[in-house]
Parts: structure tokens; sequence; C-alpha cells
């Protein structure tokens, strides 16, 4: 079997549907209709990604995410409603990698999962070590350091941290920053990109906040 996927989705049509392409993908699919569900086996089995609906019954969507991420950097994709721009900014503020609105094709879908498997799977080879001022980055290790301490990210933002110091002194804008650090060209709110920021610039120290700068109008960089 190939990758194994978590499937958190209790509308029963849809979950047999995704279930159906992803197997004859390659995919190994494990598909609960609940929240608790879904977090108890993301606790008790190994996974490469999760796909995560938002309205579940017992525990939401974003609950979910956000217990995960307690103890877990798995890739998290979250499936929302088109209208709930909401959920989609709390599942991100929750520590989601990325999200696919329904109705979706499934070509979609299996972009978008791809895409965090090779984001997930990439090592940097030019070198194992990045610094920027206080922060230093062990590539290899995949380890965050800022003045010697370790700070926890999720993946994404572990990519997005590494992209802005590998541009360093460069203004990247909002869609070269999602197609470098997601891995296409996503048809997504520009805020997804913001609200990225936000989490890393709260994860690194406030003497340090203001290593990533915004250019307004244009988009951010770090400059030394």
């Amino acid at each position: 079997m190939g990758n194994r996927i978590l499937l958190v989705e209790d509308e029963k049509n849809i979950a047999r549907f995704i279930e159906l392409e992803l197997r004859h993908e390659g995919f190994d699919v494990v598909h609960h209709i609940s929240g608790r569900g879904g977090f108890e086996a993301a606790k008790s089995l190994e996974f490469d990604v999760v796909l995560l609906d938002v309205m579940l019954p017992e525990l939401n969507g974003i609950e979910v995410c956000r217990r995960i991420r307690s103890f877990s950097q798995i890739p998290i994709l979250l499936i929302t409603a088109r209208d709930a721009v909401m959920d989609r900014v709390a599942g991100l503020d929750a520590g989601a990698d990325d999200y696919i609105v329904k109705p979706f094709a499934i070509e979609e879908l299996l972009a978008r999962i791809r895409s965090v498997l090779r984001r997930t799977s990439k090592v940097t080879e030019e070198t194992s070590v990045l610094e920027f001022k206080k922060i230093t980055i062990d590539t290899t290790a995949h380890r965050v350091e800022v003045s010697q301490i370790g700070i926890d990210l999720t993946k994404t933002e572990y990519d997005l941290l590494v992209y802005l110091i590998q541009q360093k002194n460069r203004v990247v804008t909002r869609d070269l920053i999602l197609e470098n650090v997601w891995g296409y060209l996503a048809d997504i709110e520009t805020n997804v990109v913001d609200v990225y920021i936000r989490h890393l610039r709260s994860k690194l120290p406030q003497e340090a906040a203001s290593y990533i700068e915004t250019v307004r109008g244009v988009g951010y960089v770090m400059r030394e």
C-alpha cells in the first residue's frame, strides 16, 4: 500500500467517493465518521495525511485539529463549506496546513494531498543549517532554535520560515509564498499567508517579531 490517509467525514456519500478515489490512486485509507473517533485514530495509528471535515459529530474538525497538534505535526487538510470563511481561518489558526472547499474535483484534492506529501518528504540538500540573526534551523533534524532555545512550529510554519530565510533581503509576494510553500498556485484567499505570518511572529520571541517585515501592497521580507 501507499501513504496512509486518515479520512474523518460524516457524510456517507462524500466519504465513500473520496475513499474509493484515494484507494484507486494507491492510498491506504482509514475512515471515521466522528470527530472523537478520528482523534482517537490519530493518537493510536500512524498516518501520512489527515483529511478532516469541519462539521463533525461529537468533536468538530477545528477542535480535532487543535488536539492533534498537541502531539503531532502530521499534515492536516481541512474540508470546509464554500461559505465558511471563518471556519477556514479558525482551522489555520488551529494548525491546519491547508484546506479544500466543497464541492471540489477529486483532481484538486489529489493535487493538494501530493503537495503536502512532497513538503513533508522534502529534504533541504544544499545545507543542513540555516541561520538568520538569532534564528538557527537544522534542516536535517527539522529543528528551529532562537537564541539556542527550541520552538515548536507546524509543518507549514516551518516551511514558511525556511522559505523566507532562503529569500532573505528579497521582498516576496503572497503569490510567490503560496507557490513555493504550499507547492502550487492555489485558488485560496491570500489572507492564508497573513495568518501564517501572524503565527510565526507569535511563536518567535517578541524581540524577534520585527524579523518578518511587512511591505505594504507587496508582501514580506526578512532583512539582515
